[in-house]
């Protein structure tokens, strides 16, 4: 997992509940704390302190990660704002992920080990996203979803498909609403 996924956590912790969460999210979950934003960490350290902030906050792991990913949608906005520049909607912001956001993070993270989405559109306003990924961050994604539509001032409601045997979800539909 690239840095600055950890920095984007440690800000939106630190900015909704203090820095001494963060502190207490390091200690209780037994992560390093130290993160560069190019730096490789394992994935079980973002595992850790979110199973950390889970038991800390009562919320689920999936909340917890929704949560995460809605806070931090603006920050990566200011960011990287040309990640954002020419798209007038979360619609077209989500369904650039593939094919201009990702290749975007790969240029400044080279070693990053983005999700792919299989997108299929069912109408004009429905997507259904099939995330790949080895991780099983699909509730990060949700976040995103949502944390775009916050942003781009846009009203969005997100269904997760049904969980594999294995318990993972692995598709979003996503609707727009106009």
């Amino acid at each position: 997992m690239k840095g600055v996924i950890f920095n984007l956590l440690e800000k939106v912790v630190s900015d909704e509940f203090g820095p001494d969460v963060w502190d207490d999210l390091i200690e209780a979950s037994g992560a390093s704390g130290a993160y560069t934003s190019l730096g490789n960490y394992d994935d079980a350290e973002i595992e850790a302190l979110v199973a950390a902030a889970s038991r800390k906050l009562g919320l689920s792991r999936a909340d917890i990660l929704h949560w995460f990913g809605v806070k931090a949608i603006p920050i990566l906005r200011q960011l990287y704002p040309a990640l954002f520049d020419g798209h007038q909607t979360s619609r077209d912001f989500v369904l650039s992920v593939n094919e201009i956001i990702h290749p975007e993070v790969l240029k400044l993270y080279p070693q990053a080990a983005c999700p792919f989405f299989h997108m299929q559109r069912r109408d004009g306003e429905t997507v259904e996203l099939n995330y790949e990924s080895r991780r099983d961050l699909i509730d990060l994604a949700h976040g995103f979803i949502d944390g775009a539509a916050s942003v781009y001032g846009d009203r969005v409601s997100v269904e997760h498909g049904v969980p594999t045997e294995e318990g993972r979800v692995e598709s979003l539909t996503v609707r727009w609403q106009t």
